[in-house]
């Protein structure tokens, strides 16, 4: 039940982060730049209490590095400016895509080889996204679209340079307190152009305190009863429950070009996932 549980209250705050920002920056109530910085710096408070309150005396602490950091930075950077054109739904499952396949093409040229159900997955998933894309009254903003892919394809670094972390929580902590300088530059940088609410400093605060610090933590706890395989399966739930909270808090709508593209991207991705796991058995 600890792991069921962890793992629905997991995939919700990371369908929260898309949810939380989109409201937060199509709404205009906050800009790119000071949502990345306020999210970050929520995070980094979040993540050393929790880290501070489960570590135990003794415990090692495993540190991070400054190019995880960076690709985490630029993940968070990309992912603010890519929803002020983005519908919430569209957002989660672009970046959800390019996060899956930009691994799996690295797994491919780190010299794995695909089956023919995962080559087929993967250009499903590929064919979704030039569906997505194509001309049309009802496709995404090209900026947001290279803007998101960007972020998934940091985000799928980041992802990578912290397999076989001994104490994933210390290391995003690290990982994140490692985030700091580039944030402060972000600030200098954007001081003029800056524009704050109280409603979009709280939605930041949510977005980086609640659904990316707790969210991790919870992540990681349900990572403790799941396999490999079943992890990424559920991870293909994030762009429906973004695209559910889009239309709930967001007043978005469900469009056709969007529901049959997340049919062929997250049907794509999932017959890559099950390819692997009939490969290994």
């Amino acid at each position: 039940m600890k792991i069921v549980l962890s793992t629905a209250l997991a995939l919700i705050a990371f369908a929260g982060n898309s949810v939380l920002c989109r409201l937060a920056l199509g709404g205009e109530r906050i800009d790119a730049a000071s949502f990345t910085a306020i999210r970050l710096l929520s995070g980094i408070v979040v993540l050393l209490l929790i880290v501070s309150l489960s570590q135990r005396k003794g415990t090692q602490v495993s540190r991070g590095s400054w190019k995880a950091a960076l690709f985490l930075f630029l993940y968070a950077i990309t992912f603010s400016y890519a929803y002020m054109t983005l519908d919430t739904g569209t957002g989660a499952l672009i970046l959800f895509g390019a996060v899956q396949v930009s691994m799996m093409l690295f797994s491919f040229l780190s010299g794995d080889r695909f089956n023919p159900i995962e080559w087929l997955g993967l250009i499903m998933a590929f064919t979704g996204f030039v569906y997505l894309m194509l001309p049309g009254v009802s496709a995404p903003s090209l900026t947001g679209f290279i803007l998101m892919s960007v972020a998934g394809i940091a985000w799928g670094a980041y992802t990578l340079l912290g397999r076989g972390a001994k104490n994933p929580l210390s290391v995003t902590n690290d990982n994140f307190l490692r985030t700091l300088p580039f944030t402060l530059v972000l600030l200098a940088l954007t001081l003029n152009t800056q524009h704050l609410s109280f409603q979009g400093v709280l939605l930041a605060v949510l977005s980086g305190g609640v659904m990316s610090g707790i969210g991790y933590a919870l992540w990681y706890m349900a990572l403790s009863g799941l396999s490999a395989i079943r992890a990424a399966i559920l991870q293909l739930l994030v762009p429906i429950i973004a695209a559910l909270g889009g239309i709930l808090f967001a007043g978005e709508t469900l469009s056709g070009r969007l529901m049959l593209s997340s049919l062929m991207i997250l049907g794509g991705i999932w017959a890559v996932i099950l390819g692997k796991r009939r490969q290994s058995s």
